[in-house]
């Protein structure tokens, strides 16, 4: 048997022992012998090409039609010219099962039944990764570039398995890619002859030294095989030992429970959604009850945590690392000792309908008496529920820090530490120039920070002509701020996330702070906050004073004394007693009237494209630059095309598949899930997204554009409802068929399109360029890491630095 055949064959291996990671996903494993028998034909027709011999493009040319014939004769043979030749008729038979076998598979849990478009898909990507095997491995002989097109096939196998066994088909792929690499590499070795292999110890002396290809090939193929058992084991332990990753090669699921002393992370997800449609209701719902001896109660705002992150299309909380609670919380950042301050206590209650992960707090804490599973963000001082805790129900004591600065201190703070300004005053390149000019030009003529902080205040405030509006649309992201500035007209969120970003271009640290202002007193001394009570507001950081509150948005919350002439201070009288009980009521979420932007609606759900850069062979007789260009076209020709219909069916598995967790948070997470991805079909059917819109107007305007009548038209209203149900309602119910629901959304919006949004929407989805997005938001935040480290290296260089001493 010679070298090629040889090759061949283990390429055939490997490409099918790859292809038993797809056999989970259907429920029968029929299909895999028609694609082994497909496969078989296609490698016989490159070894007898190639024995010929024929040009490698020839062979290369060849081999790919032979595979359109044998699809074509296998899928649609009796609309083929004479049985065989794919005509116009058999073209459009094939491209109807791929888009029926699409829809099957958004339709159908796994295991799916096989379909004639599934079995296309499933055999039809055997044969092309099958083939790109055999070109790189066999044609080219460079064995080692060909395991990207066999890492591709289990990668897609893995990404809509639903796991369990998903480690016994990579050990199986990983084989099949190793027997490929000892094959090249015996092939190679018994090219060389007789190898001197040094003196023998045994009988025969010297002339023993001199070994055949066989024997010779004994020491490299021990070699070979010692790195292999260690490059699969480093690959199969690596992803088990880091626990920070949410899955390695073999789909395992890692992040930590957040339990333990200074483990844990808060995620960068902001649990806060807009409840404007509160606004409009004539319910003020409770949702905390408290009692304080506060001396100011017009300043007492209690805040739930901080968007600190603009990314352009919203604020968001930082990934923090969590503590336990400690006994006393440290001294505020910032804070300095010649500040007014005095302590006070509060006594709250939370309904017992009100559920929300974040401990709502005033600002800033001193110590917290709470019972349950609470951890402590030391940078935004918050305290985060931990291992399903939650505030329903809850009473807590907390010691809190009446902060009472001048307008002369913070008019003569001192410049912020420089790794402070960096963080806080980042702000996207998509960010409008006009923001910048708007800011330049309202604070023209100020001498320090603070004067620019305040007269921002009161543009917004009153003197810009802007308008409080509830029913203006919300919106987080760079255009909302543009269109904000231009219509002037908004709620909280708009005024509060505009000024912060103002305040960054003008280098003054800033975030967002969420939670509700004071509230209304009640006849027994209590005061009670409603859901019309939940405000955004911005904090600035002022050395000297720490972070500072503001209140630009009109009629809502209060001024802060020391941003107006007069600064009236007073003192608090004794603790509080404890309010013996917490009315009931509010909703699931305490953003309300006007508060947080809707973070959930954009969900930052990319998957990751995988991207191989080009590898270089070494194939005999082929220039090195030749061989590994054809190879990297190679590669682009077969993965490049399908990479957005993989990332697609891969996502739609996963977001319609999930069916573990009873809880209320897994079937809100569903609805969402669901959402997203009527939202996405939408969008690959040409309806781009208006993030600004409400659930309800959202889905008016698919079933507008996208002509949907019937039972699409309500299949997109009833999740609509649903999504409104998880969003607003106190104790959201759980909504069933929403999978149901997807796919006759997704079947009206196909049988509205022609056949050419069909094939656009099924084989180059618009909404994949999420997966760009996503790359380009870790691209942004790995330089942003290494400009942090090399500014923190530069700093340690100066600090070691020895000092001249004269004497």
């Amino acid at each position: 048997m010679s070298a090629r055949i040889r090759l061949a064959l283990c390429a055939f291996a490997a490409t099918m022992m790859a292809a038993g990671a797809l056999m989970p996903l259907v429920d029968t494993s029929k299909w895999i012998l028609r694609a082994a028998f497909l496969l078989a034909l296609q490698s016989g027709v490159g070894a007898l090409a190639r024995r010929v011999p024929l040009a490698r493009m020839l062979t290369v040319a060849l081999q790919a039609l032979v595979t359109l014939l044998l699809l074509t004769v296998a899928f649609a043979g009796e609309r083929a010219l004479f049985g065989v030749l794919p005509g116009p008729e058999a073209l459009r038979r094939l491209a109807d099962l791929l888009v029926a076998g699409s829809d099957d598979v958004s339709r159908y849990a796994t295991p799916a039944p096989a379909t004639e478009g599934i079995q296309l898909m499933l055999i039809g990507g055997v044969l092309l990764i099958g083939l790109a095997v055999d070109v790189v491995a066999v044609t080219f002989r460079a064995a080692a570039p060909a395991g990207l097109p066999l890492l591709a096939l289990y990668s897609v196998a893995a990404g809509l398995s639903d796991g369990g066994t998903d480690w016994l088909w990579f050990l199986l792929a990983a084989g099949g890619y190793l027997l490929l690499l000892l094959a090249e590499s015996r092939d190679r070795l018994a090219e060389w002859g007789k190898v001197f292999s040094g003196v023998s110890r045994s009988s025969g002396g010297l002339a023993a030294g001199f070994e055949g290809p066989s024997a010779a090939s004994r020491a490299p193929v021990r070699t070979g095989r010692r790195i292999g058992a260690v490059t699969l084991g480093i690959a199969l332990v690596i992803p088990a030992a880091l626990p920070a990753l949410d899955g390695g090669l073999l789909g395992g699921r890692g992040g930590g429970t957040g339990k333990g002393s200074g483990g844990g992370t808060i995620s960068a997800v902001n649990p806060l959604v807009s409840l404007q449609n509160d606004l409009n209701q004539p319910e003020n719902r409770e949702v905390l009850s408290y009692r304080t001896n506060s001396g100011s109660p017009q300043d007492f705002y209690l805040r739930i945590l901080a968007l600190d992150q603009f990314d352009g299309s919203e604020w968001r909380p930082s990934t923090r690392r969590l503590r336990d609670v400690p006994e006393r919380l440290p001294q505020p950042a910032g804070l300095g000792s010649d500040v007014s301050v005095t302590e006070i206590r509060t006594n709250i209650s939370a309904s017992p309908s009100y559920r929300q992960t974040y401990l709502p707090l005033p600002y800033p804490a001193s110590e917290v008496d709470v019972d349950g599973r609470w951890r402590y963000e030391p940078e935004g001082r918050t305290l985060v529920g931990d291992d399903g805790q939650t505030t329903r129900g809850t009473r807590y004591e907390v010691s809190s820090l009446l902060v009472e600065p001048t307008a002369g201190q913070l008019s003569g703070a001192m410049a912020p530490p420089a790794g402070l300004v960096r963080e806080y005053t980042r702000v996207p390149d998509s960010l409008p120039a006009v923001v910048l000019r708007t800011a330049e030009r309202v604070t023209r003529g100020s001498a320090d920070d603070y004067e620019r902080a305040v007269k921002l205040q009161d543009w917004f405030a009153a003197e810009g002509g802007f308008r409080y509006d509830t029913t203006v649309t919300s919106g987080t992201g760079t255009a909302a701020i543009e269109r904000f500035l231009k219509d002037k007209e908004g709620f909280c969120v708009h005024f509060s996330f505009t000024m912060a970003a103002m305040a960054r271009t003008l280098g003054i640290p800033a975030r967002v702070a969420v939670g509700f202002t004071p509230g209304t007193v009640q006849a027994d001394g209590s005061v009670s906050v409603g859901l019309r009570d939940a405000h955004a507001w911005p904090e600035l950081f002022f050395e000297g004073v720490g972070w500072t509150r503001f209140e630009p948005t009109p009629s809502r919350g209060t001024t802060p004394s020391y941003t107006r002439p007069e600064t009236p201070s007073q003192g608090p009288s004794g603790p509080a007693e404890a309010s013996e009980d917490a009315s009931a009521a509010p909703t699931a979420a305490p953003s309300s009237t006007e508060t947080c932007p809707a973070q959930m609606r954009r969900q930052g759900e990319c998957g990751a494209s995988d991207a191989p850069g080009a590898v270089s062979s070494t194939g005999t007789g082929t220039p090195p630059g030749s061989l590994a260009l054809w190879a990297v076209g190679g590669l682009a020709v077969i993965l490049l095309p399908l990479s957005p219909v993989l990332w697609r069916l891969r996502t739609r598995a996963r977001r319609l598949g999930s069916s573990g967790g009873r809880t209320p948070g897994d079937a809100a997470a569903r609805v969402m899930a669901a959402w997203r991805e009527v939202m996405d079909t939408a969008w690959d059917h040409g309806i781009v997204p208006d993030e600004s819109l409400t659930p309800r107007k959202a889905a008016a305007r698919v079933v507008r554009i996208g002509g949907l009548e019937g039972t699409a038209a309500a299949a997109v209203h009833r999740l609509a409802g649903a999504v409104e149900q998880v969003l607003y309602a106190p104790e959201p119910q759980p909504v069933a068929g929403t999978a149901e629901d997807v796919s006759a959304v997704r079947v009206g919006l196909r049988a509205s399109a022609g056949r050419l949004g069909r094939l656009r929407a099924t084989f180059a989805p618009r909404s994949a360029v999420r997966v760009i997005w996503a790359l380009s938001e870790r691209r942004t935040s790995l330089a942003r890491r290494w400009a942090l480290r090399a500014d923190r290296a530069r700093w340690a260089a100066r600090l070691r630095r020895p000092s001249r001493q004269q004497g």
